[in-house]
């Protein structure tokens, strides 16, 4: 054999391995329901309203970092529940190899004390190195209790699962994990049936065909689609454009793609930017997703969309919620968890900057006068 016939002969050897030894979520086989045709907007959110909430939700005071991580490991993604008159924190800690998720405890939404991992790795299987969790079935109400609602006698979690390692190394899917006590440093229990939500699925979405992100789940009381659970989520496609789409569930496990397009999408004029992370709210009768956005404007920041029905959103396009101006959130500043507490609306996020990847804090009042009388009293 000529050494060009052994070139071509090795190199249809390497693409066959390659084919057979690319990670797969799900099996090819498995039926899939058919995607649910989105309505067509009745009535959308007018500019004057969405600037009543801009005014409601802004938080031009940073407070500073809440939390680092351990020996320095970047952490991310907070999200935020009450419980037992306890604030609780999860979050993602990356342990060099992939995310972890973790819980932390405050008592004033200010201080928080770490207590350990709830979602560790399992070292096998489709999500052996990454399992990146946030809390589901959070009470949406704005200025409300800040409590977890359950289902089947359960708390949920949704989160992102990965076989690789590496920082979000694709392919990712959806996940789904349910405990008794979520304020105790205890691993939750993932279901059989995961992934509940895979980009290599038969109903996967053009946009959502190459990895699947960080998803927040609404228990919809009224069931304005039909089902009384609502997940939003992120997806990537290969050139790393992401778009914000929908599924819904009666049961938490099985889930049903929404709309066979995106429900918040921006810079469709370059083809390319994030629009990811969503965290749902409702302030009166307005639905408001938070979310960060990068990329299609400079640096990555946070902002929000509002919509009447869940399913057609208007963008807010006036100044950012949250954006880059601290030497700690310099590079990034994004990745919303918004509430309001006793009048204060607190703007978790994770800041990229002279201190690494942390999870910072911004709020509708200055903070930190209270927590320099703090320093003064204890020196």
């Amino acid at each position: 054999m000529n050494p060009h016939t052994c070139v071509k002969v090795i190199a249809i050897v390497i693409s066959v391995i390659t084919v057979i030894c690319r990670p797969q979520v799900t099996c090819a086989a498995e039926q899939r329901p058919a995607v649910i045709p989105a309505p067509s907007p009745a009535r959308l959110v007018t500019g004057e309203a969405m600037k009543q909430i801009y005014e409601e939700v802004k938080t031009p005071f940073k407070f500073g970092i809440a939390v680092r991580g351990e020996d320095g490991n970047p952490v991310d993604c907070p999200s935020i529940f009450r419980y037992d008159r306890h604030w609780y924190m999860v979050y993602v800690c990356m342990n060099k190899v992939g995310y972890e998720t973790h819980l932390a405890r405050s008592e004033d939404l200010l201080h928080w004390e770490k207590l350990g991992i709830i979602l560790p790795f399992r070292k096998t299987g489709w999500d052996a190195w990454q399992a990146a969790g946030g809390i589901a079935l959070h009470d949406y109400t704005w200025g409300g209790s800040g409590e977890l609602r359950t289902f089947d006698g359960s708390y949920w979690m949704s989160y992102v699962g990965g076989a690789l390692q590496g920082y979000e190394t694709d392919p990712l899917a959806i996940g789904m994990a349910w405990t008794k006590a979520p304020e105790k440093a205890l691993a939750w229990t993932r279901i059989s049936d995961n992934p509940v939500l895979s980009p290599d699925q038969s109903d996967a979405r053009q946009f959502e065909k190459v990895t699947l992100y960080k998803s927040n789940i609404v228990f919809d009381k009224e069931e304005s689609l039909g089902y009384p659970f609502v997940m939003y989520y992120n997806g990537k496609i290969k050139s790393g454009y992401e778009k914000i789409g929908i599924a819904v569930s009666k049961d938490m496990i099985h889930w049903i793609r929404y709309g066979q397009e995106p429900v918040v999408a921006n810079g469709e004029e370059k083809g390319h930017g994030i629009s990811g992370d969503p965290q749902v709210v409702k302030i009166g009768d307005v639905w408001v997703m938070f979310y960060f956005g990068a990329f299609w404007k400079p640096k990555a920041f946070d902002t929000f969309a509002c919509s009447y029905d869940l399913v057609n959103w208007t963008k807010w396009t006036g100044p950012h919620l949250i954006e880059p101006s601290e030497p700690w959130d310099a590079t990034y500043a994004h990745k919303p968890w918004v509430i309001k507490n006793d009048g204060v609306v607190y703007h978790f996020y994770c800041a990229v900057g002279n201190e690494g990847r942390v999870i910072a804090l911004a709020t509708s009042r200055d903070l930190k006068e209270g927590r320099q009388a703090e320093t003064k009293a204890g020196q």
